[in-house]
């Protein structure tokens, strides 16, 4: 039983049905995908969250598990660039995997910058290779493995900040800017982010940024037809209500409707504080209880603008990180006093720069997301939202979009409220727990719960974190965690 369908649970589903398992996922809203799910309004099409696919062997080693290929169902289309980041002053970076292209970029920003800038590279390798291709997919439910990688993280500057590791390299604080964001796409503050997340540079450069031609909807629809394929099944419309434990062990669920379902392993996908302090409850927990799930810190949250536009914007790349005036300052209001800034940094996303079928014809299709406070901020949003995206779309006319209130043909909001209220996520945050060193790997929701047997966590509220390459990882943990159901039987 599959408590959720993000990718974390639909991967979970994929991977435990190639092993032998009869898999039902389990998904509250109507529609599967979690965050990921797809919006369609007025004729255009919005990918709700994740819109950056990098490692996408994580991808087609699911399709390989069932004796298929992803190009088959999906066409992913490598980025270039793979950002392009403007700044306050108009300053823009083209940030792409490509060696010489990179150099060039860094030389004409700061030429004595570009030797630390290869110096920076060849450490991100470092830390991927350790981070991410040696312990991405293995279990931190055992201290003793904490404890045998814990040099290695000190000589690799985990207990760093990734802004004072990339500071340590180059000097020009815009470079600084470019090679520290990375921790934002995760839910993480880059001056207080584990320095492991540098591997983030060169995860992009070896396997690319890449777009879901139709959106990043296809691949959730996608691993769906995997799952059905296997002889599992998914219901959308199905609220658990609670995990049902008998003698300390997982025997599957209740739903909000009053019916149980039995199951022999229990894979939660919710929100690992949403898992422990609802859908265990009534349960004992020695280690995850309400007061250490209260002190824990928590991802900030999003606001996320979907917009139509009747005219088309050929200048705009597909993806562009627009830099407010602030950086240090403007974080330390997001993450630490919680407060709503005068100023903001964006992303926006133009996928009909890639796919123009997303949008009617002549139209452009855009989202854009603010990083703001989670709901321990305090923010009214049913009150502040629509004030708060009238300030953000004169930020976008200002800048790169001139026009576009009066192109605008189509609008929805998304705040964190209602990732609270859509997808239960604790405080309203857009990632989960914050990933500093203190709530990684060990110190993380284990993938195998600590509280409960047979039941076992997926998704970004786990080891080893949020993005696609890290839910998707969480799956693959799975593998050494649960056994494989032929021995079982």
């Amino acid at each position: 039983m599959v408590i959720g369908s993000g990718f974390g649970g639909l991967a979970a589903a994929v991977r435990l049905g190639a092993r032998g398992y009869r898999v039902t996922v389990l998904e509250r809203l109507e529609q599967p995908g979690g965050r990921a799910r797809v919006h369609r309004q007025d004729g255009f099409t919005f990918d709700a969250g994740p819109t950056i696919v990098t490692a996408p062997f994580l991808f087609e080693e699911l399709w390989r598990l069932c004796g298929k290929r992803l190009a088959g169902d999906v066409a992913l289309v490598p980025m270039q660039p793979f950002y392009r980041i403007r700044f306050a002053d108009g300053a823009s970076f083209d940030y792409s995997g490509d060696e010489a292209a990179m150099r060039a970029e860094v030389r004409r920003f700061a030429p004595d910058d570009v030797a630390g800038y290869e110096r920076f590279m060849a450490h991100s390798r470092r830390v991927c290779a350790l981070g991410f291709e040696e312990l991405g997919h293995v279990p931190f439910d055992r201290v003793g493995r904490m404890l045998r990688i814990a040099p290695d993280l000190l000589r690799l500057g985990g207990h760093r900040s990734v802004y004072d590791v990339v500071a340590r390299f180059v000097k020009d604080e815009r470079l600084r800017t470019i090679f520290s964001f990375h921790p934002l796409l995760i839910g993480g503050n880059p001056f207080r982010a584990s320095g492991i997340y540098c591997l983030i540079a060169s995860l992009e450069r070896r396997w690319g940024v890449h777009f879901a031609l139709g959106g990043t909807g296809r691949l959730v629809e996608g691993m769906c037809g995997l799952i059905r394929g296997q002889g599992g099944s998914l219901r959308c419309g199905a609220e658990v209500e609670r995990i049902r434990v008998e003698r300390g062990v997982a025997t599957g669920v209740t739903l909000a409707d009053g019916s149980t379902i039995p199951a022999d392993i229990v894979v939660s996908n919710a929100d690992s504080a949403v898992t422990y302090a609802k859908l265990l409850k009534d349960q004992p927990r020695r280690r995850w209880s309400d007061r250490r799930l209260a002190r824990a810190a928590s991802s900030m949250g999003l606001f996320v603008w979907y917009f139509g536009t009747s005219r088309k914007y050929p200048g705009v790349a597909h993806h562009t990180i627009l830099m407010g005036p602030r950086y240090r300052g403007l974080l330390r209001e997001i993450f630490d006093t919680k407060t709503l800034a005068e100023d903001a940094s964006l992303y926006l996303h133009r996928p009909t720069a890639t796919d123009p079928l997303l949008a009617p014809e002549g139209c452009d299709a855009f989202y854009v997301l603010a990083p703001v406070p989670n709901l321990a901020g305090g923010q009214d949003w049913g009150r502040i939202a629509e004030g708060y995206r009238a300030r953000i779309a004169a930020m976008l006319e200002a800048s790169v979009l001139p026009g576009l209130e009066a192109a605008l043909v189509t609008s929805k909001v998304t705040t964190p409220q209602d990732f609270a209220d859509d997808f239960l996520s604790y405080r309203g945050s857009g990632f989960g727990l914050e990933p500093v060193l203190t709530q990684s790997a060990w110190f993380r929701p284990h993938n195998r719960s600590e509280e409960v047997e047979n039941l076992f966590l997926v998704g970004a509220g786990t080891h080893p974190g949020a993005g696609l390459p890290g839910v998707l990882s969480s799956a693959r943990v799975l593998d050494s965690l649960v056994p494989d159901a032929r021995l079982r039987a």
